[in-house]
């Protein structure tokens, strides 16, 4: 494992991981030949095929290895996405605001234009900046509707009622038809 992903990973691994990882360990020791020296010979003589067992054992280790390697290289390769996807989403909330700002300010010469068009056709400069303001309210509050019958589906409502248990009631009429 590298660097600080596999410290957390380290500190992260599962419990069954563990097990597999301290079995080995177990069995690492005991086919040490410094263990086999000081284990009684009827013991050893016993394990007719030490050659197998160390075979089955490096092969076993092989496998774990390889399993850890593809585990570390999809954390990796999520990690990688999720910073890319962060960047991007920086990076439009950036445009976002640079084109809210932008037609804000055409939005604003806009009005300017319609101010100045009725005040050269004879209303009374007032009127007209009283005119635009009221207009501007008027629109302001039929895209907060919007946007508060909008905001209602940000909740997921549909995912959430099939997520809910069946009411006794409702099993019994399912069963009847």
């Amino acid at each position: 494992m590298h660097g600080a992903v596999a410290e957390s990973l380290s500190n992260h691994e599962p419990r069954a991981f563990l097990w597999v990882e301290r079995g080995l360990a177990n069995v690492r020791q005991n086919m040490k030949p410094s263990a086999a020296k000081h284990q009684p010979s009827e013991q050893t003589a016993q394990s007719s095929e030490p050659q197998n067992g160390a075979g089955v054992l490096a092969e076993a280790q092989l496998l774990w290895d390889e399993l850890r390697g593809l585990g570390v290289d999809r954390i990796r390769l999520a990690a990688l996405e999720t910073q890319r996807a962060g960047d991007s989403l920086v990076s439009m909330l950036i445009s976002g605001v640079m084109i809210a700002v932008l037609l804000l300010s055409a939005w604003l010469g806009l009005l300017a234009a319609a101010v100045l068009v009725l005040i050269e056709n004879g209303f009374a400069p007032s009127s007209v900046i009283l005119l635009t303001v009221a207009a501007n309210l008027l629109l302001t509050l039929i895209l907060f509707g919007v946007i508060r019958r909008k905001s209602r589906f940000l909740q997921f409502p549909s995912t959430l009622r099939s997520l809910q248990p069946i009411a006794p009631q409702g099993l019994d009429a399912e069963k009847s038809s």
